[in-house]
């Protein structure tokens, strides 16, 4: 299973905002040490905004925040959010595939992305950014 760009993405913004302590970059901060564009990194945000695991402030001092339902909020539920509940393959499509009826792929696939899911179900972002990570992140995050 591969996770989609804006996953991994906010992913990363989380694990970054677990680890700048008092600072709190701006969205465009954030994009520019990720080297994504902005727009794409925006969207993110703002999806992680209306999720609540994050607060943004405009203006002078604003700037990007975790909240603690970020901080210990489940990897699985962050990765179920952004890539969807869509199986992992499209057996009706524009082209249906026919064996759809009596297939058992796709049942097999789907307890397979459910493991995959359960798996990070108990994994927190606190978790994911406990040493080394947090400390590496610090390492490479200097250039925001």
């Amino acid at each position: 299973m591969r996770l989609l760009r804006s996953t991994d993405l906010a992913l990363r913004v989380l694990m970054r905002l677990a680890v700048v302590g008092g600072t709190t970059p701006t969205t465009r901060d954030v994009a520019a040490a990720m080297e994504v564009p902005y727009t794409h990194a925006a969207k993110v945000v703002a999806e992680l905004r209306h999720m609540g695991l994050l607060e943004a402030r405009r203006g002078r001092g604003g700037g990007l925040a975790l909240t603690e339902k970020g901080r210990t909020a489940s990897v699985g539920a962050v990765v179920r959010a952004f890539e969807g509940d869509g199986d992992v393959v499209d057996c009706e499509g524009a082209t249906p595939c026919p064996l759809s009826g009596g297939c058992r792929l796709r049942g097999a696939l789907r307890r397979a992305q459910e493991a995959f899911y359960a798996s990070l179900d108990p994994i927190t972002v606190s978790d994911i950014v406990a040493a080394p990570t947090g400390p590496l992140l610090l390492g490479i995050s200097g250039r925001s």
